[in-house]
């Protein structure tokens, strides 16, 4: 089920909110979970089972990692074992395939691919029972004894597709106690339609107009350069918007998740890119990955090991492609190359940090979006009319015009500014009132808008879909 759809938003969400509200505060987690679950069978009912299993397996392993804290050797097995069926399930729906297909190509073997539906959005849940699993044995959460409060935690459906990976520590409290009340409730409903905006009207045109590039007959460097503009607003809005959904939807029942974007397009360097992009993620690899490994705290090759070993794991997470794994390792040697020589040059020139950063951001995100490399060389080489083709077309002025206002949009939307200017009518007098009897109208506006670009539209699944 999708939260951009029609069932979900008028049919799904109105029947949870009124049975989540109607009982009691002991019934409010059961609730929640068999809502999640039934969000989530919605689309492929059998996956709910691998899910089930993954949840027992955190839960089971938590208590006895509790259990026998004082014997380290068993403690350490538990974890162990939970860290191999959650990996192991995740290796077995999203990576066999890959391994096979490499396998043939290295030995001109033709084992039969096994070709499984991945489930979505096991790479999102599996991290978040292995941080629950891991916090459990570093003593830094208690094990949670309640099964229901577990699986609403690993299963809650407002994060559970795409994000963002909350970690079992940032909403245990919350688990067993929250509040609620009106304003809180108001705050999660301006969040989630305000994403929604960013998925339905944004991200949705711009996704159309890449796919009009991709079909093109007629490119050119204009075209390409389009496409890149276009693909990177498309994608963060896509992925921004699914976040502020999550974390809306989470204030709606008390919860509170973290922030998960920052304005990244905003960033002076690759480092601070991937401090603003997807913060859960690179997060959650720095804490249950990159520190163990020694972090920083080692030595030169050390170090340079530590880092490329989580960025090849960071492409391959999102993806079983070597589109993915050298997309990662592209930014493993940018990140070394910042640490080495580049960081100095870009804190004194600001506006060529900029530059730099939105340029390799765009090209990294030509590789990510690439069925494989060689088209992701060949739209490389098209930003710099490679082939011959013209700096201009006919096609390409026609959708830079078709798409303008769009494209200013996302452009704008993608940095703090709204949100300041929102800011400062707030603190005056006069734009707090005007506020007040505004927003509520834009957001009622807004959802009779998006309804009807739902009810014309397609099928629009979020891109960390396939994640």
């Amino acid at each position: 089920m999708l939260f951009s759809s029609i069932p979900f938003l008028y049919y799904f969400l109105p029947v949870v909110l009124l049975l989540y509200f109607a009982v009691p505060k002991n019934f409010k987690n059961g609730i929640l979970l068999i809502a999640s679950l039934f969000f989530y069978a919605w689309g492929e009912p059998r996956n709910v089972i691998f899910m089930i299993i993954s949840i027992l397996c955190g839960y089971g392993c938590g208590l006895l990692i509790e259990k026998f804290r004082q014997r380290k050797g068993l403690s350490r097995l538990f974890l162990t074992l939970s860290v191999l069926i959650c990996l192991g399930m995740l290796a077995y729906f999203k990576y066999v395939d890959f391994f096979i297909d490499n396998f043939n190509a290295v030995t001109g073997l033709s084992v039969p691919l096994l070709r499984i539906a991945l489930p979505i959005g096991i790479s999102f849940y599996t991290f978040q029972i292995l941080s629950y699993t891991v916090d459990v044995y570093r003593g830094n959460v208690p094990a949670q004894r309640n099964l229901v409060t577990l699986a609403t935690y690993i299963a809650l459906f407002p994060q559970l597709i795409a994000g963002p990976i909350v970690r079992y520590s940032t909403v245990a409290a919350q688990l067993e106690s929250r509040t609620h009340s009106v304003d809180k409730v108001a705050e999660g409903f301006r969040r989630f339609v305000m994403g929604l905006a960013k998925k339905i009207l944004i991200a949705n045109a711009l996704g159309e107009l890449c796919d009009i590039f991709r079909a093109s007959d007629d490119k050119s460097v204009l075209f390409y350069w389009l496409y890149v503009l276009a693909y990177s607003i498309h994608i963060y809005f896509d992925f921004s918007g699914y976040s502020d959904m999550a974390i809306g939807l989470g204030k709606i029942f008390g919860l509170d998740f973290l922030e998960n974007f920052n304005y990244p397009f905003i960033s002076r360097s690759i480092t601070e890119f991937w401090r603003r992009w997807h913060m859960s993620l690179g997060s959650w690899f720095r804490d249950y990955l990159y520190i163990p490994l020694g972090g920083n705290r080692v030595s030169t090759a050390g170090w340079l090991r530590n880092i490329f070993i989580v960025w090849l794991l960071t492409g391959f997470w999102h993806g079983a492609a070597w589109t993915f794994i050298i997309w990662g390792l592209y930014f493993a040697l940018f990140l070394v190359l910042e640490k080495f020589w580049l960081g100095k040059f870009l804190k004194k020139y600001q506006f060529l940090s900029h530059v730099y950063v939105l340029f390799l951001v765009g090209i990294s995100f030509i590789i990510f979006n690439a069925a494989d490399m060689p088209q992701a060389f060949s739209d490389m080489g098209g930003l710099f009319g490679a082939g011959g083709i013209p700096l201009v077309s006919a096609e390409a002025l026609y959708y830079l015009r078709s798409y303008a206002v769009i494209l200013l949009l996302g452009i704008i939307g993608s940095t703090p500014l709204p949100k300041q200017l929102a800011l400062r009518l707030e603190e005056s007098k006069t734009g707090s009132k005007v506020l007040t009897v505004l927003e509520p109208l834009v957001l009622v506006v807004l959802m009779i808008v998006m309804t009807a670009f739902l009810v014309d539209g397609s099928f629009n699944p979020f891109l960390y879909f396939r994640f």
